[in-house]
């Protein structure tokens, strides 16, 4: 009996510790089930210092919220491109209205420089050709000069000297014209009666005759007009001389204001486009001397009054594409028909029509060739565009600037080609090739402009 006591004692312990070890094995469970949770850092209040505490985690049917996209990656890609591009349209455009506005308030001035560009481009040849005789550049350029103003002068003085040597026989013959017109409507299946012919002359000098103001109106327009002509014409000379005398130079001068970075490829596109020029002018004044010799050949033949005029009208107009050929065979055909009838407008039209015909498709391809040739769309929307902006000058310079400017911009489109292949080029031994620069052809006729 004296043993039983220490057995329940140590039974009693040994019970402990068999609980204990149970409890540490639930405890140690009940952590495995629960699911580890990040609790972030949580700034506690300095009121609240000893608050401490977990943020629960969301329950499992809670929907998922997505992040909003970034509103540059929300707008579609075409819409992007098209307001990229159109805020970039809209500031070119914007430089071309004001350059536009520009060129308007200066219209005399920026009229009479183009106008010397295609008198040099004319001349410039005959004075390289001179200097290569052996005369000095400025002799050269003063023969050439000197020569070329006479010629023009000459011709000017012969077509005003025609008009008024035969402005009697003319207002004669156009009043036989009228009446033979007035005769053959009255002959003719229209059954125009007397009454209506005479009722569209009365009607005639009573729209001049209440007109009166606005006709001396026009006359002292005319007169200012003229003296812009004068004037036009004297920066017109002065420039033409500096450009044969110092084009180069100038050139050079010019150049100096492009960035250096876009200075290669306008130095290259530049005697490009002068040769462009030169042959086109060279090859419209060929094309409209032909047309003058011919259609006013005709117009002699058929005893046209006044031809040697008509055809140096010819002559000028041609220098305005289509609409210029138009005006001056619609002339010759009017000064027929007033003059010599029905047929003899008849014939003179069928002259001017083959006459043209045969300078669109033979003269002009063979004479002017591929480097200057622009589609006729192209020459109908230029000169109706020249001509609304400034007048009849605009209409003769709009051609030969689209031909420049598509010269130029195929040249800087090949440029940019070549010199991007340079840059793509493979690298040997870790060394890059460098590609020699490609010379850039300066023609003869453009050395000195």
């Amino acid at each position: 009996m004296s043993r039983l006591p220490g057995w329940l004692a140590g039974m009693g312990a040994s019970l402990t510790r068999i609980g204990e070890h149970l409890e540490e094995r639930r405890t140690e469970a009940a952590k495995d089930d629960v699911p580890d949770v990040v609790v972030p850092d949580v700034v506690v209040p300095d009121a609240m210092p000893s608050a401490a505490g977990s943020v629960p985690p969301p329950p499992s049917y809670a929907p998922a919220i997505a992040a909003r996209p970034d509103p540059v990656a929300a707008i579609p890609w075409g819409i992007r491109v098209a307001a990229e591009a159109g805020w970039r349209l809209l500031v070119l455009a914007g430089t071309l209205w004001v350059l536009i506005r520009v060129i308007s308030a200066v219209q005399l001035v920026v009229l009479a420089f183009v106008a010397a560009l295609l008198v040099t481009a004319l001349l410039q040849p005959t004075v390289a050709r001179l200097k290569r005789l052996g005369l000095p550049r400025g002799l050269a350029t003063a023969v050439t000069a000197i020569a070329g103003f006479v010629v023009m002068g000459l011709v000017g003085w012969f077509v005003v000297w025609q008009v008024m040597d035969n402005l009697d026989d003319l207002s004669d013959r156009v009043r036989d014209g009228i009446e033979e017109l007035k005769r053959w409507l009255l002959d003719s299946p229209f059954h125009v009666t007397e009454q209506q012919i005479n009722d569209i002359a009365k009607n005639l000098s009573d729209t001049i005759g209440t007109n009166t103001e606005e006709i001396t109106s026009a006359g002292l327009q005319g007169v200012t007009v003229m003296v812009e002509l004068l004037t036009g014409m004297l920066l017109a000379m002065f420039s033409t001389l500096f450009l044969l005398y110092d084009g180069k130079r100038i050139w050079q001068w010019v150049l100096k204001l492009v960035p250096a970075q876009a200075r290669e490829g306008v130095a290259g596109a530049g005697p490009r486009a002068w040769r462009t020029l030169t042959a086109y002018v060279r090859g419209t004044v060929l094309v409209a001397l032909i047309d003058a010799i011919f259609i006013g050949l005709g117009i002699y033949f058929l005893d046209v009054p006044m031809a040697v005029p008509l055809a140096v009208f010819i002559f000028l107009f041609a220098f305005i594409p289509l609409v210029g050929a138009v005006v001056s065979g619609a002339l010759a055909v009017v000064v027929a028909l007033v003059t010599q009838g029905v047929f003899t407008a008849l014939m003179v039209l069928i002259v001017v029509l083959a006459v043209q015909q045969i300078e669109g498709h033979v003269l002009q391809p063979f004479i002017l060739g591929r480097a200057v040739r622009v589609h006729p769309l192209a020459v109908v929307l230029a000169v109706a565009a020249g001509g609304l902006t400034a007048g009849i000058g605009g209409a003769v310079v709009a051609v030969p600037l689209v031909a420049v400017t598509n010269t130029v911009v195929g040249y800087l489109r090949a440029y940019s080609k070549e010199q991007a292949l340079r840059a793509a080029q493979p690298l040997y031994d870790g060394t890059a090739i460098e590609a020699a620069p490609t010379p850039v052809p300066v023609p003869p006729g453009a050395q000195e402009a």
